[in-house]
């Protein structure tokens, strides 16, 4: 064996691509080469209506999906006290289901002008990152809301990602912000805040579909994952719509998939349906269904 073929052979059974550009990625044995999750926003109808309880949510996801890893909603949480967080996590082991984060909204602008309203939007997020850790989450998902200039922006998001962060930090939790409407969904601003951030516990959260931040400009969804790839500790696999091939018609599943597992991510990928053609509990199946297939083919061994 040459030392090419040595390396070749090495990195493929660490479940490593040696070439970023090579056609096959090879998962380590009896280990994934990624993770299916599912995001509570996926049933977010069902929800709503009643149909599923919150507490129920990781039963539905093992019992119906055969999905063993959740991504909670804040807005679905009734309570924050012990007693509703302890039938919670019962629940979730019961059930055998990793709570993996809970995604927060409506606490407020991490990045407002007002240093005091700022601060208090921090506040507001300490008890979700309370809730994180006695789930046993990895992170919790933020919102990186600001006004004024571009730069004005990044600056005031950043100090409040960075007073989050260390609140985060003596719980062994991530903050983790997600391309999510507004000046956020320009992954350049975006890995430039994190980076102005400096935190190890700050990363991103890479949507495949919240790339549309200025109506009068495209933005490629593709290169946007690929710059957020780097500082990623999640991932979101939005999907709305399929042909009758079962693949997803606006974004190429497979196309992304390559990005995220170039960079190195081996972890979640969460399913978030949003689609209306399907009902919600066929659209998570038919999400499931091609990251399952993409996954296959990424890890089938040529010849």
């Amino acid at each position: 064996m040459d030392r090419r073929q040595f390396l070749v052979s090495t990195f493929a059974a660490l479940g490593v691509s040696l070439f970023p550009g090579g056609h096959q990625l090879f998962a380590q044995k009896d280990k994934p080469l990624f993770r299916i999750s599912l995001a509570e926003w996926s049933l977010h109808r069902m929800l709503r209506s009643g149909k599923l309880d919150h507490l129920d949510f990781p039963k539905f996801a093992s019992e119906h999906f055969q999905i063993d890893a959740v991504e909670y909603v804040n807005q679905f949480f009734k309570r924050t006290d012990q007693s509703y967080l302890k039938d919670l996590k019962s629940r979730a082991m019961d059930d055998g289901v990793r709570s993996v984060l809970i995604m927060c909204d409506g606490e407020g602008k991490l990045g407002d002008p007002d240093k005091t309203k700022r601060a208090q939007a921090v506040q507001n997020h300490v008890k979700w990152l309370d809730a994180a850790a006695y789930l046993g989450c990895h992170s919790i998902r933020v919102n990186a809301e600001s006004e004024g200039s571009y730069e004005e922006q990044m600056h005031l998001v950043a100090d409040g990602l960075r007073q989050l962060c260390e609140l985060a930090d003596s719980r062994e939790l991530n903050v983790i912000v997600e391309n999510h409407g507004g000046i956020s969904s320009n992954a350049e601003w975006l890995v430039g805040t994190i980076k102005e951030v400096d935190h190890p516990r700050c990363g991103t959260l890479p949507d495949f579909g919240n790339f549309t931040y200025d109506p009068n400009n495209s933005y490629d969804p593709y290169q946007g994952v690929r710059l957020m790839m780097p500082y990623a500790k999640s991932v979101s696999a939005k999907s709305r719509d399929f042909d009758e091939q079962g693949n997803e018609t606006n974004i190429d599943f497979f196309r992304m998939l390559r990005i995220v597992l170039d960079s190195g991510y081996h972890s979640f990928v969460g399913i978030e349906y949003e689609g209306d053609e399907l009902s919600e509990v066929d659209g998570i199946f038919a999400t499931k269904r091609l990251l399952e297939r993409a996954r296959k083919k990424f890890t089938t061994r040529p010849g």
